[in-house]
Order: C-alpha cells, then structure tokens, then sequence
C-alpha cells in the first residue's frame, strides 16, 4: 500500500501518553466477495453453504492443463464499485500470479493483479459524530486502488483429531481488494469508513456484505507517530471479519505499540491476527514484501481491455447510492440530515422508507420509521427484513393519523395491534373502537368533570397558565387517548379562563 499522509494531525484525535501525545495511523484493505453466479475464472457455484467441495471446477482444483477464462460479470461489477466510489476506470488492466504455498491453495499461486488494477484512485466521504452538541463532522478517506483476485479455499483444523481438512468452495470466487489511503486516524473513523463502504456495496449490489459469512473482510494497518512527525513502522492485522473487532483490534495495537516506543523499544513489521475473545492481536508472521511473491503477468490470461462505450453503459444503470439519496431526502421531504442518514444507512431501510412515504407526509413517516419501527426492531434484535409491518400498513396508520381518525397515542397502541397481531389498521380502528373523538360536546363533557374534581388545580392553573397541560393530560386519561388533544387543549383553556 503506498504511504502518503494527505491528512493534517488534529489534536482532538490524539491518544496521551506517558511521554506525549500520539497519533494513529490506520490503513484498510477490504476483501469483498464479489456478487456473481459463478466464480472469476470458472463456471463453478458460488452459492454459500453448500457441502465442503461441492463448488469445485477442475480450474477451481488446478488439474493439469485447466485454463483460466475470464467472467465478464466479475468485471462489471468491479468497474460498478468503481464507479460507485468515484474513483478512476482503468480500461487496461492485467492479472498477476502472486506466488506463495498454502495448502487450501492448490496451484501454488494467486491470480491477482499487481501494478495494473481495473480500478483507481477514488474516495469515500465518512460521516462521524455527534459530538457533545451533536454535529457530525464529514471526512474525506482517498481509495488507493481496487484489484480483482480470486479467493483462496479453507482450511478446516477441527473436523479431525489428527488431521486437517481442505474445502475448496471459496477457491476461485471473486474479490474486489479496496485499498484506502491511509487518512483514517482512529478507530470511530475505521468503523465508519467500513459501515459506509458496506452500505455502498450492498446499494450497487456488488458485495452483499455479510461479514459473517466471509464475503467481506478487512486487513488493517496500523501505525503510530508523534503528531506530526514521520509514518511509524505499520502493523497488519490480517482478516477481521466484524466492524466491531476492526475498533477492538485498532485500540489495542496502537496501544500495544505506543507502549513499545515509550519504553525505547522498536517496532517490527509484522502480520497479526486479532483474539476477539481476549481483545488482543498476536503475531502471526514476519510481513512479506511484494518481492517476496514474485509477482509476474498471468500467461493464461491476456491484458484486460474494454472501451469508453462499456464504462458508460454501467454508469448509466447505476442505482442512487447512499450519498445522492440523503441529499434528495433532505431536498425534497425537508428531511433533518440526521434523519436521513439513519434511513441511507441501510438499502432495505431506505426502500421500505420509501414505500411507506410515497405521496405522504414524509417527515412524519421518517419519524415512526425511526422512533417506533426501528426501535421496536432494534429491542427485539431483528433487522428490518424480519419486520412483522409492513410499508403499507405503516403508512396507514400514518394516514389515519393525519387525517384525524386516530391521536397520536391511539396510533401507538395500533401499532402494537398490528405488529403482534396483523391485519388492516383502518379496519382495525373500526371493529375495535380507536375512532378519535372529536364531538365537542363529548369532550366538554369529559374536560368539566376533571375540572371539577380538582378545584386547587384550576386555582394554580389560573395564576400559572402553563399547568393547563395537566388537565389536558388527565382529559385524555380519561377518554383513553380518544379525544383529539388540539380540541382538549382548546377547551381547558376557554374553561379556565387562558387567554392564548
């Protein structure tokens, strides 16, 4: 990864130490499975959890003689990232043989590339925060590169007291490696910058990114300096596969290493591997340079070329990412940035947002998608695909409340109705009696004998008009949320003698 400080140090960001302060310097390189049907050099399943070594082509085992052939899909779906990550085309690119042994690599050698990748330099624009008053601060993290390479296969060490396994599934499947610049300075920013990558993939539809299935996973390098002062000897921690543990990691070995230099120590560049059950990383290997691997042109396969006119048509069918879509919320709904952040964050959020808000009050909508639908998700550990309301329903409440059908506390016990029992909520509030009352003599009725039962009340309301919400409180008590609180408000007021 090439090392270029294109940050200036911040003190807000500096981590104290016994002898001054320091700084991190955070690097990420991100492996995401890329979506296709086969895998990038054979026409082998990609499918996940299938039998150990049920995916496997005869290029996949690296018999003799087998050649590599190129998935074009694989191809435009790197160029889609790219371009979802404003970053530079490269219509010549080559593959590589990186060349190293393991054994659940079974030619020997990794088709990747090199000096020559399909992609370039772009960036990300990271949103962190709140502070203590609650503002955001956007940060801007450069994308190094983006390569294509295929996928290694998995050693199993736990299937045999004696003995190890090899499942060859995931040998061949396609992987962008995103590069970014190494302008990440803590361990918020990291997880910000790999929650907002995530969410870009999964909006172009390029990576699913279930990092607990494997199909994204992030290398992290890892340095600290004086503020200031020259790039320290970087660390990598290699294969985090949680947004969680890349924090964990980054605390601990900028820790580790902070700790090492104040005690006169040095250094060594190394990879690592992080211990989520102890919260710690420990040495894995000397780092290799990229001599090490020898790297050379794939002579099986020819230079990758493609044209103005391919690029064009995938940028032309892209989707709205994440970005564009916040603006255009704030733009057109009149959505708070902060609101709509949390409904851009997630792809299956935003489109059931969106379902629910066609042609209505989108603000009010953003609110129960917020408040009251993610909440009750988030406190039930589900995620918005398992949401027992749907759109539609939501919306409908939404209506019944703006059209002044139901009050707002009445809209929260048919939300409760519909999330545990289903059903239509119009029909809901006719068959179980939730119609808002808005007969005014009703209501007057109801503000009397609270008014009346609480003389000492009345007394204290008259000389501190702001005790007028009491009594709208225990009005709407009394009639079970039925009444319209705007109605309520008004008579115990004109009662109690409040001039507006």
């Amino acid at each position: 990864m090439t090392i270029v400080d294109t940050r200036t140090p911040e003190p807000k960001r500096f981590i104290p130490g016994a002898t001054g302060d320091w700084e991190i310097v955070i690097g990420l390189e991100v492996h995401a499975q890329v979506t296709s049907k086969s895998k990038l050099f054979s026409g082998a399943s990609t499918e996940f959890g299938k039998a150990p070594n049920a995916n496997v082509s005869l290029v996949d085992a690296a018999m003799p003689g087998m050649l590599p052939v190129i998935n074009e899909e694989c191809v435009k779906q790197a160029v889609r990232t790219g371009l979802g990550l404003k970053a530079q085309i490269n219509k010549r690119s080559i593959f590589d043989r990186k060349n190293y042994f393991y054994p659940d690599l079974p030619q020997g050698y990794q088709i990747s590339q090199y000096k020559d990748p399909i992609v370039g330099e772009g960036k990300i624009v990271i949103s962190v925060g709140p502070d203590r008053k609650g503002n955001f601060e956007d940060i801007e993290i450069g994308i190094e590169r983006l390569h294509l390479e295929q996928d290694a296969g998995k050693s199993m060490h736990d299937q045999h007291p004696t003995m190890s396994y090899v499942d060859l599934n995931r040998s061949g499947v396609a992987l962008m490696e995103i590069v970014s610049k190494p302008d990440l300075r803590s361990a918020d920013e990291a997880k910000a910058y790999l929650t907002k990558l995530r969410t870009i993939l999964r909006y172009l539809g390029t990576c699913d990114g279930n990092m607990d299935e494997g199909s994204m996973r992030a290398d992290v390098n890892v340095s600290v300096r004086q503020p200031g002062g020259a790039f320290g000897t970087r660390c990598e921690i290699k294969n985090v596969n949680s947004i969680r543990f890349v924090g964990q990691a980054i605390e601990f070995e900028a820790r580790r290493q902070i700790a090492i230099l104040e005690q006169g120590g040095t250094i060594d560049q190394e990879t690592r591997l992080f211990d989520p059950s102890k919260g710690e990383t420990r040495s894995m290997r000397s780092k290799e340079d990229a001599h090490d691997y020898r790297y050379f042109p794939d002579p099986d396969l020819l230079p990758l070329e493609f044209d103005d006119a391919f690029v064009a048509d995938l940028a032309a069918h892209l989707p709205e990412l994440p970005d564009d879509k916040k603006n255009r919320l704030i733009g057109d709904l009149g959505l708070s940035a902060y609101d709509a952040s949390i409904l851009v964050s997630d792809k299956a959020i935003a489109d059931y947002f969106e379902k629910a808000a066609a042609g209505r009050d989108g603000k009010m909508v953003a609110n129960w998608v917020i408040n009251d639908l993610l909440g009750a998700l988030n406190k039930n550990g589900q995620g918005i695909e398992e949401t027992p309301i749907s759109p539609a329903q939501l919306g409908a409440i939404v209506d019944l409340i703006k059209e002044g059908t139901i009050s707002g506390k009445i809209a929260k016990d048919l939300f409760e109705i519909v999330w545990n029992e289903g059903g239509d909520p119009s029909e809901l509030v006719e068959t179980r009696g939730l119609k808002q009352v808005t007969d005014t003599g009703a209501i007057e009725g109801a503000v009397d004998e609270v008014i009346a039962a609480n003389p000492d009340k009345v007394e204290q309301a008259k000389a501190k008009p702001a005790l007028a919400g009491w009594f709208v409180g225990q009005v709407m008590k009394a009639t079970g949320g039925k009444a319209n609180p705007q109605a309520v408000n008004a008579l115990v007021k004109t009662k109690l003698g409040i001039e507006e």
